[in-house]
């Protein structure tokens, strides 16, 4: 694909304009590192387009604080790109009101967050989503494979959505426009070094 030029030019009655601006499912899958922070530099770039980011994060700790989500942050109330609105299931979902003591289990947490991502696509809210690690609760059986597929094949208008975590559904894959998957060779881990700043997070 030399100078961003495709190899194939598929005869399905779109222009060069429409194919181009074709809204896409973007999956970062496999068991190496990187399928977050890649989701992330999409986010960068869509930021400098001015969109609207929605970030749901399904599995990483409230307590988490990753570099990411503060550069994205202040990126958002700068003024200068698009806005980017940042969720986290570890912190309940910001648009949920409840009590501490009766906070969600996981699986339930889960299932609000996708709720509210189908109540934004419906709404055209965003235009990039980063689904962080929502591959685990499809993977684990909380949220139907199906259901998503159908979601976000429907979707309207012009909104991409990056998917990231190990083992993406086969479904998942099938209906995605970008599959990457993230093969380790080596990881320091493997050699007993701990994550450390600005590497891990």
């Amino acid at each position: 694909m030399p100078q961003g030029q495709p190899s194939v030019v598929p005869e399905d009655g779109l222009t060069t304009r429409q194919r181009r601006n074709r809204p896409l499912v973007v999956v970062h899958t496999g068991i190496g590192k990187g399928k977050s922070t890649a989701a992330f530099g999409l986010a960068l770039r869509a930021w400098n387009q001015g969109w609207p980011i929605g970030v749901f994060q399904f599995v990483k700790s409230a307590k988490w604080k990753v570099g990411e989500e503060r550069a994205l942050r202040v990126l958002g109330d700068s003024g200068e790109g698009g806005t980017v609105a940042w969720h986290k299931m570890g912190e309940g979902w910001s648009w949920v009101q409840r009590n501490v003591r009766e906070a969600a289990t996981s699986e339930e947490a889960a299932r609000e967050g996708w709720e509210q991502v189908k109540r934004d696509l419906a709404a055209e809210t965003y235009r990039l989503y980063v689904l962080d690690e929502f591959a685990y609760p499809m993977h684990w059986g909380w949220i139907d494979t199906d259901e998503v597929v159908s979601v976000l094949r429907d979707r309207p208008g012009a909104q991409h959505v990056v998917i990231t975590g190990r083992n993406a559904p086969e479904k998942l894959i099938e209906v995605a426009d970008l599959v990457t998957e993230m093969t380790k060779i080596k990881h320091p881990m493997d050699a007993g070094q701990k994550g450390q700043k600005g590497i891990e997070w």
